[in-house]
Order: structure tokens, then C-alpha cells, then sequence
């Protein structure tokens, strides 16, 4: 059995990690960490794992990771993995990142959008950016994942066929993504306090969200130079998902036929993307609580002009689910084990 431990295990995303976990028929938890005053069974802190596990909840504890574990998810806030990641490479501990510390391959541009100085960019380059449909091949060697965030998930795997197979113009393309509160994270704000929220529909981050060089980052790799677009999230008053609205221009003419044959040709291997068929519209209830993907591409023939509507479950496919489907590849065991 492959040990894990989770670092964050009391957020959202350390809580779904938890729950995949338990169900994965090859792996054991053997450390859970979190911001906890003391040591507390972790069933009193998610009441839905009663009977479920045995495990605490204790407070950092490097030792203790070293240890126990084989592999660590790091569930943190952004800026506090790079301070411990070097000590579990050293120790040839095996780490899944869910936060940005690792995903931007300029540290001055990591700097530049956090507003911190990164502390060890010299594991920059060997971390593997964990998108699987894009990356799987360098997934299985690393040693150190960066695990995508949500909103660059939905997105990127919106825009990939088009952008791989130079379909599109790449300079107006627009993004308007929507996202449930729980993509805030635990820690309550005034914006995601429930008054507020309710009932409510809203634009943030205009112009300066921190996925914003993410997503640039990973479409030029795709396109072989720059790109950058335009990205505007917007919270939803309902508690998970992500629905990605995009905007591009084709170079030539094509069919709708052709445009979903680029898309079924491109994921055609992929377990846990949905190409749906001509018409259909995805839904953020379609995806909830799964690792799926759902792809909708429309066609204004006319003006040469698609839509493409991406969903995913941002604490599944855009945080956890994705980090167990990462380890699935890592260690070679079948891909939708636990998912």
C-alpha cells in the first residue's frame, strides 16, 4: 500500500482529498496535518467521515511527514509549500502541490502576481505541471507535481485542440468564468459571506486574477509563442463548480462537424473528458461532485466565430480529484481508481 499524508487537510480540498482516498484500493493515509489547535480525531472536524477513519488531524510536523509517508498532497495556501517542499525532495518524499507555488515557470512573474519572493525557484523547472491531458508522459517521472488551478483547468482544456492544431486567432481570445464559493476557499470574506452572496452575482478580480499568468503561461507552450487573453471569473452564489465561456476566431472556415472532429480527435483517449454532441449545452450539475470535464462547442459560421463552454467540479477536477488522478499516473495504477 502506497502511504500518504495530506498538509491542509482541514480546506476544502483537503477534505475531498480524504474522501477519494479512503475509497483508493492501493493506498493507506497515514498523516493528516492541518491548522488545528491540538490533536483532534478529523471525524470531529468533517462529520460526514464518522465511522469512516480513525485518523487525527495534528498540527505541522515535518518529522512526522518524513516518517510516514511515501507521497505527500500539499493542500496549502499559496506561498507556504515552497517552504517545505525542498526538506520532503530531500528526503525523496514524493509531493502533489495544489497550490501556485510551483506552476509559473518565471519566479519574477510568480513574484510579480504574489507579491512574495519565491524561496527555492531552483525545483521550478522539476516540477510537472499536472494537467494529465496535456502532460501525462512527464506526470509518470516527476517527483514533484503542481497541481493546475480551477479556473486554468476549464479553460486551458477548452482552448488546447484549437490552439495545438492552429485553428484559431490568438489575439482576442476572451474568457468569462464563473465559479461557486467554495473557489474562495474556507477562510470567510466579506464577499463570500452568505448575505452577500445569496441571491448575488458578481465580477471580481478584474484585470488582476492570480490564475491569469497560468493560463497565459500554459497556452503559449500549446501555441509556440505568446498568448495572453482577456480573464474575467465572477462568483456564483451556489457552493461548487466552474462554468468557462469562451470566445475565439477561427482563421478559416470549418464546419461544425469539423470543429467537434478537432475536439473528439484531441481527448479521444481521455477518460475524463466529454466531448458532448451538437447542441448540447454543459452544466455545472452535470459535473458536480466528479473528475469529468464537459466540453460544448458552437459554431457561428457566419462570422467565423466559436463558443466553447467548459465545466468541471473545482474542488474535484480542478483541485483534488485532479491530484488523485496525478498520483494514479505516478505510480501506474489504473487512472479512475478512487475517482
Amino acid at each position: 500500500m502506497l502511504k500518504v499524508g495530506i498538509i491542509g487537510a482541514t480546506g476544502y480540498a483537503g477534505e475531498e482529498l480524504i474522501k477519494l482516498l479512503l475509497n483508493h484500493p492501493q493506498v493507506k493515509i497515514t498523516l493528516l496535518q492541518g491548522l488545528v489547535e491540538k490533536s483532534t480525531p478529523i471525524e470531529n472536524i468533517f462529520k460526514n467521515l464518522r465511522s469512516r477513519t480513525d485518523l487525527l488531524c495534528t498540527n505541522l510536523d515535518l518529522e512526522q511527514i518524513i516518517s510516514k509517508v511515501d507521497l505527500v498532497f500539499l493542500a496549502l495556501p499559496h506561498k507556504v509549500s515552497m517552504e517545505i517542499v525542498p526538506t520532503l525532495l530531500k528526503h525523496n518524499k514524493r509531493v502533489i502541490d495544489l497550490s501556485a507555488d510551483f506552476r509559473l515557470k518565471d519566479p519574477l512573474v510568480y513574484e510579480k502576481w504574489y507579491q512574495i519572493k519565491h524561496v527555492c525557484p531552483q525545483f521550478i523547472n522539476e516540477a510537472v505541471y499536472g494537467l494529465p491531458e496535456l502532460y501525462r508522459s512527464y506526470i509518470k517521472k516527476t517527483n514533484l507535481i503542481a497541481n493546475p488551478g480551477c479556473y486554468p483547468t476549464s479553460i486551458i482544456l477548452g482552448l488546447a485542440p484549437l490552439i495545438k492544431n492552429s485553428k484559431i486567432n490568438l489575439d482576442q481570445i476572451i474568457v468569462d468564468s464563473k465559479s461557486g464559493i467554495t473557489g474562495a476557499g474556507r477562510m470567510p470574506t466579506p464577499k463570500t459571506h452568505f448575505p452577500n452572496c445569496y441571491e448575488n452575482f458578481s465580477a471580481y478580480g478584474i484585470f488582476s486574477h492570480r490564475h491569469t499568468p497560468e493560463i497565459d503561461q500554459e497556452l503559449s507552450f500549446l501555441a509556440c509563442k505568446e498568448v495572453k487573453i482577456v480573464f474575467t471569473p465572477h462568483l456564483l452564489p451556489i457552493n461548487r463548480g466552474i462554468l468557462s465561456t469562451i470566445y475565439v476566431d477561427l482563421k478559416n472556415s470549418m464546419s461544425q462537424q469539423q470543429l467537434l472532429e478537432i475536439y473528439i480527435n484531441f481527448y479521444k483517449k481521455e477518460p475524463y473528458i466529454r466531448i458532448l454532441k451538437e447542441g448540447e449545452l454543459p452544466q455545472i450539475k452535470d459535473v458536480a461532485h466528479t473528475n469529468y470535464c464537459d466540453l460544448g462547442i458552437f459554431l457561428d459560421k457566419n462570422r467565423k466565430k466559436v463558443l466553447i463552454i467548459s465545466c468541471i467540479d473545482n474542488l474535484i477536477k480542478g483541485a483534488s480529484g485532479q491530484a488523485v488522478q496525478n498520483m494514479n499516473i505516478m505510480y501506474d495504477y489504473k487512472e479512475s481508481s478512487a475517482l
